[in-house]
């Protein structure tokens, strides 16, 4: 018996009508969503619109924000985008859980965040290096007695 196939979520598969008929909205209205940023579909060589299963369910979300919620278009673009803030910082936990498990009880004391919050592990003694000046913190919890 064959696996059964898993489909893409994020595969540009829907034109621009079809997306909106999932979605319930107006062609017009996709179209307004690109320009604004709310949805950016991938294009085809000819500029034509291509909407993913994940793009027709942001929009579903957009039309649920703002008619059961009220809310206008502006604040569902930053609802949007500290969703998908939220989802990367979740990424960066799930690696950094990751780490701490691979690593012996000996290395799991030290590690160190660079700016743009990637987390490197250290060994005892070890600095991290330090690029373009910042603060240094080191943590150490409290031990339970």
């Amino acid at each position: 018996m064959a696996s059964p196939q898993r489909i893409d979520e994020r595969a540009p598969v829907f034109v621009i009508s079809v997306a909106a008929e999932l979605s319930g909205k107006h062609p017009q209205t996709l179209r307004q969503y690109d320009r604004i940023g709310l949805v950016s579909p991938q294009r085809t060589r000819g500029r034509g619109r291509r909407y993913s299963a994940r793009d027709v369910a942001k929009l579903r979300e957009i039309q649920r924000l703002s008619q059961d919620q009220g809310i206008n278009l502006a604040g569902i673009k930053r609802i949007l985008e500290l969703q998908d803030e939220v989802g990367i910082l979740a990424d960066q936990l799930e690696a950094v859980r990751e780490t701490l498990e691979s690593m012996t009880p000996t290395q799991r004391r030290v590690f160190s965040a660079d700016r743009d919050g990637e987390i490197s592990a250290l060994r005892r003694g070890e600095r991290p290096q330090r690029r373009g000046g910042g603060a240094l913190v080191l943590w150490r919890p409290q031990r339970r007695r």
